[in-house]
């Protein structure tokens, strides 16, 4: 499904980069921005599709906090070698800027020419930096590419890999916890790399099992996607061994992507992908020294093929590992110690789930400051660590004895926690974000690790609000950003977050939205259900400019629906808030509603209710809503459209074949019409499995429903998608044909999820978009 906004947040980045580049992504929602001078259209009060491509906010590059807390490392346009990139440092309260590592500095030996850098880390010492450069994608990151690095007391520039490696092969490279070596992995093995001898001399291979089926070190396609695991290895805190993953994806079946653009004759890329009900691959972790050697594989009972290994970290020591084993059908979660000597584990927490148990999963993430989701975060001098849970109806922060004998909620009451922000354990506190009044807005909370106090609120502006907190815990990068309010950054103090320091606010950007033609926009609830049936759902509405109360207007319905993705929030929106907006000044209301089964911070209940009924409960809940919306004043009730992306796509094909009375124009993006067509993590936490639930899988997938559609339906995909294939369209496509069905379909050649590679394929998919709207729900009240 389309996960854009869960933080995919690279091994490669240092932890304060990661966090920092998730919140800019989670708030600017990354399709539609970038920095820079655009051409502006002649009128600005209007917008079109080309002139939504000019709205283009700024942002921060990768920073990392010193370890002091004083200052910060950032990336910054050279002013001495146009294209490239300057690591300077800044101060955090007075903003002096320094050059900490210039382009001219970073180049290279044999070319002459800087590096580009990508992104930055710094060791822990502060000597050296780790530089990544010359990067290539696998799957939705660029985690592959180059690494060199840097002493920053002599300026001496090394490439890691030796002479064996081949450009742009390098994965997940990271220091040691002493800095004298780096450890990488390459081609599915891995590799510690010593930086006190000669260029390439002392490089040690630790794993040598690596091949087209045996990965080590990272993941197949199904663990990144779906249990957001990339970088799998890990130093010990004493830096003598490292724990890491293997996978064997033997036996699990491949799917192949066709490329027809790419020559004369197509290009196949095939790939382990485990649709759902199928054969997934086999995970065990080990332990071996950082000098070589053989693995001591950790003795974890069951199938190693129907149980997951989502996590694993050092345990507060180099003597043990902790690891998370979750059951295939994942409503059981086991948190094992492993004893990295004997290879035998014990189990101290087990978490279950009528439903499914989540391990880091949309907005509720547990944090993003370099642990994978869900990982436990050790305090008390190691005796005990922190997990999050809905045991009790809601999402919270609990404290727990290293033994499991101890559990106690340390963020009580009827919220849910949104995502840990920091873990001061210096100073006893928990910074969390949540926002128990208002299930569309974030907020920034703290309260005491011994979960003494109640938790406090320490900020009130109306709105989204991330953070970067400081080693020290006294300052963060502020990130915000509102429905109406482009995003800014700031430094602020903390507990009373105070503004020290602006340091991007778009203010140019937010002018150029004032001046625009705008009707209003707002908030509401909608009822549904009567009795003890009855709930309110949230939703968004935005006007035409020239609304007239007294006239009926079309209605176009943005939606995702399921369980990996919001849509009623209050912060910036990007492309598509522009693009709803100019839909608006056509004389089109856009809303948006989140039904039951969104990750709205409104309780388990709420989130889970769509267990085994993906595409019915959720679907239900948003007819339900339009129905209600129908009887409004200014809502013409045969002019109704929905359109939304991957799981939004889905939505939109279960409101258009399940509720033909209700929806006339549907515009589904990427979606996945039959479930059983969709990878077996994904799915299956949801649904079960298809073999033990046949009649349910069908009654959930809109592909079963494809012959009662009566309205106007443009499907859009990508030949290319790795995520949701374009396979599970052209099965649509049979079934529509079959029932004598007409319909419009557009396939983006060799495209992938996204639908953005090439030069102007999201400018023609938004005109697209827009021109099919235009025909078939004219625009403008009547």
């Amino acid at each position: 499904m389309n996960k854009t906004l869960r933080a995919r947040a690279d091994r490669h980045l240092t932890s304060g980069t990661r966090r920092l580049l998730f919140f800019v992504f989670l708030l600017l929602l990354a399709p539609a921005q970038f920095s820079g001078q655009q051409p502006q259209p002649a009128d600005l009060t209007r917008l079109t599709v080309d002139s939504i491509f000019t709205y283009r906010t700024r942002s921060l590059g990768p920073v990392q906090w010193q370890q002091d807390g004083t200052g910060y490392l950032a990336l910054e346009p050279s002013p001495g070698k146009k294209g490239f990139l300057d690591i300077v440092r800044y101060d955090a309260l007075g903003g002096d800027r320094t050059i900490k590592l210039s382009a001219e500095k970073l180049t290279q030996p044999s070319t002459a020419e800087p590096l580009l850098v990508e992104n930055f880390d710094l060791s822990a010492d502060g000597q050296k930096l780790l530089v990544f450069t010359k990067s290539e994608r696998v799957w939705r990151g660029n985690t592959r590419g180059d690494y060199w690095v840097v002493d920053l007391k002599d300026g001496r520039l090394r490439k890691l890999g030796g002479a064996a490696a081949k450009p742009s092969t390098l994965m997940f490279a990271k220091f040691s916890p002493d800095a004298t070596r780096v450890g990488y992995v390459r081609e599915n093995n891995i590799y510690v790399e010593n930086l006190t001898g000669a260029f390439g001399s002392h490089i040690k291979q630790i794993t040598s099992d690596g091949s087209r089926y045996i990965v080590n070190g990272t993941f197949d396609w199904v663990y990144e996607e779906e249990l957001f695991c990339r970088d799998g290895f890990r130093w010990s805190p004493d830096g003598r061994n490292i724990a890491y993953w293997q996978l064997n994806t033997e036996g699990v079946k491949e799917f192949q992507l066709v490329n027809n653009t790419g020559g004369l004759y197509p290009v196949i890329t095939s790939f382990p992908y485990p649709k759902a009900g199928e054969t997934n691959s086999a995970a065990r972790v080990g332990v071996v020294r950082a000098s070589g050697g053989a693995t001591r594989w950790f003795d974890i009972a069951g199938d190693p093929r129907n149980n997951y290994l989502p996590r694993m970290e050092w345990a507060a020591s180099s003597d043990e590992v902790v690891i998370q084993q979750l059951n295939r059908l994942q409503n059981t979660n086991i948190v094992l110690l492993g004893d990295v000597r004997s290879g035998k584990v014990r189990p101290v927490l087990t978490e279950k789930d009528e439903a499914w148990v989540d391990v880091g999963w949309g907005d509720l993430d547990w944090d993003k400051n370099g642990l994978a989701r869900g990982d436990v975060e050790w305090v008390d001098s190691g005796k005990r660590f922190l997990w999050t849970s809905e045991r009790d109806g809601w999402r919270h922060i609990y404290s727990v004895s290293r033994d499991g004998s101890d559990v106690k909620n340390i963020t009580p009451g009827e919220y849910d926690v949104m995502g840990v922000e920091k873990v001061d354990a210096a100073n006893g506190w928990l910074y969390f974000r949540a926002s128990p009044e208002n299930s569309g807005q974030r907020y920034l909370y703290r309260t005491r690790l011994s979960g003494e106090d109640k938790a406090e609120r320490l900020v009130s502006e109306p709105g989204t609000h991330s953070y970067n907190i400081s080693p020290r815990g006294d300052l963060a990068i502020h990130f915000f950003s509102a429905f109406n309010r482009v995003p800014r950054s700031e430094i602020v103090r903390l507990p009373d977050h105070t503004v020290a320091r602006t340091l991007i606010d778009n203010a140019a950007l937010q002018e150029r939205i004032e001046k625009l033609k705008r009707g209003p926009q707002e908030f509401f609830r909608v009822a549904i259900g009567e009795g003890s049936k009855r709930l309110e759902i949230d939703g968004w509405v935005i006007k035409p400019p020239d609304f007239n109360p007294e006239k009926r207007y079309p209605v176009l319905f943005h939606v995702y629906g399921e369980p990996w993705g919001q849509t009623v929030l209050d912060a910036w929106g990007g492309r598509n808030l522009l693009w709803h907006l100019m839909l608006a000044q056509q004389g089109y209301v856009v809303m948006s509603v989140d039904s039951r089964g969104t990750p709205a911070p409104r309780g388990r209940a709420w989130r889970k209710v769509i267990y085994r009924k993906v595409g019915i409960v959720n679907s239900e809940d948003h007819a339900n809503a339009v129905r209600a919306i129908k009887k409004w004043p200014y809502v013409d009730p045969t002019r109704i459209a929905i359109w939304g992306w991957s799981g939004g796509g889905s939505s939109t094909l279960n409101a258009m074949f399940r509720y033909p009375d209700v929806y006339n124009v549907g515009m589904s993006v990427a979606p996945v019409p039959d479930l059983r067509y969709y990878d077996t993590i994904y799915q299956e936490r949801y649904g079960g499995l298809p073999q033990d639930h046949p009649e349910e899988w069908n009654q959930s997938s809109p592909i079963t429903f494809a012959g009662q559609l009566q309205g106007q339906l443009l499907v859009v995909h990508g030949t290319g998608d790795d995520n949701v294939h374009y396979q599970g369209t052209e099965a649509m496509i049979d079934k529509l044909i079959a029932a004598n069905k007409q319909f419009a379909i557009m396939p983006y050649p060799n495209r992938s999820h996204g639908i953005s590679e090439g030069p102007g394929t999201q400018r023609h998919l938004y005109g697209l978009l827009t021109r099919y709207l235009n025909e078939k729900l004219p625009a403008g009240g009547r």
